[in-house]
């Protein structure tokens, strides 16, 4: 190939759009977990013990959360995770 001939070449163009729309698409589909604030991890946490769905264990100073398993010694990491969880469990359900 000639120099203008490489730089004409537009092969990989249509594979790197839509491999972008792809991941756009992934990103807008995933569950956001920065804009959990202190604030609504306090209530959210809070209302996951009022349900019985997170238990705190006080000797070992963590929170178990009762669906999974887990144990988490952050109630930042709980809520993360809760919201997580319940995502892919919500996904879980639409696909069947």
């Amino acid at each position: 190939m000639t120099d203008s001939d490489i730089l004409d070449d537009r092969s990989d163009d249509h594979e790197r759009f839509e491999s972008e729309l792809l991941a756009q698409d992934r990103d807008a589909a995933r569950v956001s977990t920065a804009d959990v604030d202190e604030t609504a991890v306090r209530h959210l946490v809070s209302d996951l013990v009022d349900d019985g769905i997170v238990t705190a264990v006080a000797e070992q100073r963590v929170l178990v959360h009762e669906p999974s398993g887990e144990a988490f010694n952050s109630i930042q990491q709980l809520a993360i995770f809760h919201r997580g969880w319940s995502a892919a469990r919500d996904a879980g359900e639409a696909d069947e």
